[in-house]
């Protein structure tokens, strides 16, 4: 497995070993102890999460404030994505950055995401789903967003924005600047 440290503390890339031959193709996409020595410290997942999107479909930016902060395993096992996450730790150096990275089924990359970063994703592949892994579980109460298009934070997103799909709930996520941090 090859890794791949970005510009968040934390953060890490992951392109799985690949295995390929004439009946397909076999990776380790999970191994509780080279995860461990990779990130540098235990972490323990409650909860899988899968979720079918169609082209265009924009989900995010999600987070949630302690104490039901969540950190993310995502991938991607149909079609693609263009992956962002948004730093919202206050002391952090990079506070208020982000990152978007492109996942799919073809390269086969995840990325840990930490307690501390707002998170959200583009199709850009006609479907896609995504798999994610939480280390606590979905909580309403502490569940916050970030409106996509938020002027601050000038995301640069790789599709028309007057076709972009998202829900209702996303539509009033607040700006950058009205959230709770971490």
């Amino acid at each position: 497995m090859k890794i791949k440290n970005t510009i968040f503390q934390g953060v890490k890339i992951f392109s799985p070993s690949l295995f390929e031959d004439k009946r397909g193709f076999f990776f380790e996409s999970y191994n509780k102890k080279l995860f461990k020595e990779l990130v540098g410290t235990e972490i323990s997942f409650v909860q899988d999460n899968h979720s079918e999107s169609s082209k265009g479909v924009l989900r995010g930016l999600h987070y949630q404030i302690p104490p039901k902060g969540q950190g993310k395993l995502v991938r991607v096992i149909k079609g693609e994505i263009f992956d962002v996450i948004v730093d919202i730790r206050k002391p952090s150096k990079t506070f208020g950055k982000w990152l978007g990275i492109n996942i799919s089924e073809h390269n086969k990359k995840q990325i840990w995401i930490p307690e501390g970063f707002a998170h959200g994703f583009l199709t850009i592949s006609d479907t896609a789903e995504c798999l994610y892994k939480t280390t606590d579980y979905y909580s309403s109460e502490h569940e916050r967003g970030i409106i996509w298009n938020d002027e601050n934070l000038d995301i640069k997103w790789p599709y028309d924005s007057n076709k972009i799909i998202i829900s209702d709930k996303d539509l009033k996520n607040k700006s950058f600047k009205n959230q709770e941090y971490f």
